[in-house]
């Protein structure tokens, strides 16, 4: 696949990455929830990583476009957190939020789109972007667990000052202080180790496909 036609690809995806955050956004704040699929009532919805980390990565993606519509070069750093970070939500999802509280809730209205669509439209952005692109070093693997620290640390910061309470108005909206602090703890640290690991598969993928293009290309030109 020549660099144009991942330019072209990548383009689409992101224009598909703003659709979704967009339409996601508007069911989100009309829809009443109930908090039973993780979705409450208009702009509480911020409360949830899940919604924040799609917000997050639809503003990189308008920025993204602009810059792209300007000639400029992509902030691929700003990218990968963004695409590391709907990542986490899609595992965390499929992996423990939708067996905890039912996979099907999981993907009603908004979520629909947050928890399953974008992320994975938001990923395939990353991973295809042109090799041409400024590239991912290692270390930016550690900075995409940045944006989960910090809102670990208001939840259970949160959860500790002003207590649990109980269902549905609760700190504890995921759930992941149910079995006591240091398990809630143990809880975040492997999400942190999640992310990690999903940001590294991201890093390894597109540089594989980096690499077969160039080996494909230089196949090409030996055969001329």
């Amino acid at each position: 696949m020549n660099i144009e036609r991942k330019r072209r690809i990548a383009f689409y995806l992101n224009c598909a990455v703003i659709v979704f955050a967009v339409t996601g956004t508007v069911l989100m704040l009309f829809f009443r929830g109930n908090n039973e699929e993780l979705l409450a009532d208009g702009i509480e919805n911020y409360k949830y990583f899940t919604v924040l980390s799609n917000e997050f990565c639809g503003v990189i993606a308008v920025v993204s476009l602009i810059r792209s519509l300007r000639g400029k070069a992509q902030s691929m750093l700003a990218k990968f957190m963004a695409a590391a970070a709907v990542g986490l939500t899609f595992l965390v999802i499929i992996g423990f939020l939708g067996p905890l509280y039912g996979l099907l809730k999981m993907y009603r209205g908004a979520n629909f789109f947050f928890h399953l669509i974008l992320p994975l439209t938001a990923m395939a952005e990353f991973v295809f972007s042109p090799g041409d692109a400024e590239p991912v070093p290692f270390r930016w693997t550690l900075y995409t667990m940045i944006p989960v620290a910090l809102y670990g640390a208001f939840y259970l910061g949160n959860n500790m000052i002003n207590g649990i309470g109980e269902w549905p108005h609760t700190n504890d909206f995921y759930g992941f202080l149910n079995w006591g602090l240091p398990v809630g703890l143990l809880i975040f640290a492997f999400i942190m180790l999640a992310i990690w690991g999903i940001a590294c598969a991201l890093r390894a993928v597109r540089k594989k496909i980096q690499q077969s293009e160039v080996s494909a290309g230089e196949d090409s030109t030996a055969g001329m």
